[in-house]
């Protein structure tokens, strides 16, 4: 699928980035966190037998995804409690793993970090791993909730740590950082109700903004022109802009009245935002100031996830609910459901959208794979076999895709 804006996109993150490549997949959901690939020829079909290049059992468990880099791939889990419902063993016990696997899924280094104490007795589903790292190509940045934001260089070596609040929450910490120029950027709803910038170089606090009220969702840098970009968060009752150097508030709209767990995706400067148990979509163009709620906001349709992001391929946004297991199309003009069609299985990953396909990992039932048109078309449904969970969001690199459940790490292709 090379679509003139995936492109642009993937070329304007490598300009802004300069120790990154197009190949990369350098945080959640890619290169502007929009869940799109430019690669070809991705897998259709795989099973245990067919089509996986390696599985590599991880040191611990987690929902975060991976990221790639180069030829390695970075990730995080957990172990040594809260594994085992039943017997979950004392909370003295938890590590947090900071892991780099070549891309032969051999493990080059597992780092450890010692989680502060106390943390929730038990996070549903999800673990106490569930952000995906990031990195400008020189260090990784990775998020552990009430633990804080640390900073690792490429051989694993700790070289801060910056704290962001001391709250938990029994649905756990789910957001995942985002770079900005000299900025790492955190959305500590639930550690701080803040959302928290952070300096690259020496982990100091640059600028704090409050009314992060109950939003599990990662920040999203939106292009307005001109070079400028803005930072947008989705939030319970309202969708927040603000200038991500200064952390300034831009504007606010008028958003989804519950928690808010899906992240945001924009193209040409207006920004998609789903969620809620009440199941809505609104798309608001960036750039306004103050209140844009009758000025900005241009529809709202009845479609929506708890947990999912979307994505977006040819004037059109797709996503499968978690809450209702729908398969949404929805016009980008107008807002428009162009299918809703049932699905059998539930996914608390995110789409990915490359090479034609939709790829859609559900929990527990495999991956099917959608055709990325407005015609609801299943091409493909694959499973495997390890009965383990599978909540995080699919990856791409150098071809291959990259699927990773609470026990493994699958590359998929040839």
């Amino acid at each position: 699928m090379r679509v003139a804006s995936v492109s642009l996109m993937l070329l304007s993150a490598a300009v802004m980035v300069p120790n990154l490549t197009a190949a990369d997949w350098p945080q959640f959901r890619g290169p502007g966190g929009q869940g799109v690939t430019s690669d070809t020829n991705l897998p259709l079909v795989w099973s245990e037998s067919e089509n996986v290049a390696w599985k590599t059992e991880l040191p611990g468990y987690g929902a975060s995804s991976p990221i790639a880099l180069g030829d390695r791939l970075y990730v995080t889990c957990y172990s040594g409690y809260g594994i085992d419902r039943e017997n979950p063993g004392r909370m003295e016990d938890l590590t947090l793993h900071v892991v780099c696997l070549g891309n032969d899924g051999e493990i080059v280094w597992d780092q450890h970090v010692q989680p502060k104490l106390p943390e929730s007795e038990r996070v549903r589903d999800h673990g106490y791993a569930a952000a995906t790292p990031a990195t400008d190509g020189e260090f990784l940045y990775v998020f552990f909730g009430k633990t804080g934001v640390l900073k690792f260089d490429l051989d694993g070596n700790q070289l801060w740590q910056a704290d962001v609040g001391d709250k938990t929450h029994g649905w756990g910490c789910g957001t995942s950082p985002v770079l900005y120029r000299n900025l790492v950027i955190v959305n500590a709803s639930v550690e701080s109700g803040s959302l928290v910038a952070i300096d690259k170089e020496t982990g100091d606090e640059v600028w704090r903004a409050g009314g992060m009220d109950a939003s599990w969702n990662t920040p999203h840098l939106v292009d307005v022109g001109g070079g400028k970009q803005e930072l947008v968060v989705s939030v319970k009752d309202k969708i927040l802009a603000f200038d991500p150097a200064t952390g300034a508030p831009l504007w606010n709209c008028d958003g989804i009245p519950d928690y808010v767990c899906p992240s945001i995706v924009s193209q040409d400067g207006v920004v998609y935002v789903i969620g809620g148990r009440t199941s809505r979509a609104i798309a608001v163009r960036a750039g306004g100031r103050g209140d844009v709620t009758d000025t900005h906001r241009l529809w709202e349709a009845k479609a929506g996830a708890n947990v999912v992001s979307p994505v977006i391929h040819q004037g059109h946004l797709y996503w499968v609910s978690d809450r209702n297991t729908i398969a949404y199309c929805v016009r980008l003009a107008d807002g428009e459901v162009v299918y809703a069609e049932r699905f059998r299985g539930q996914p608390y990953a995110s789409a990915l959208a490359g090479d034609g396909k939709l790829y859609v990992v559900t929990r527990n039932g495999g991956t099917y794979v959608l055709a990325a048109k407005p015609e609801f078309e299943q091409l493909a449904h694959n499973r495997l076999d390890d009965r383990s969970t599978f909540n995080a969001s699919p990856i791409v690199a150098d071809g291959k895709l990259y699927l990773r459940s609470d026990k493994y790490l699958y590359c998929i292709g040839e």
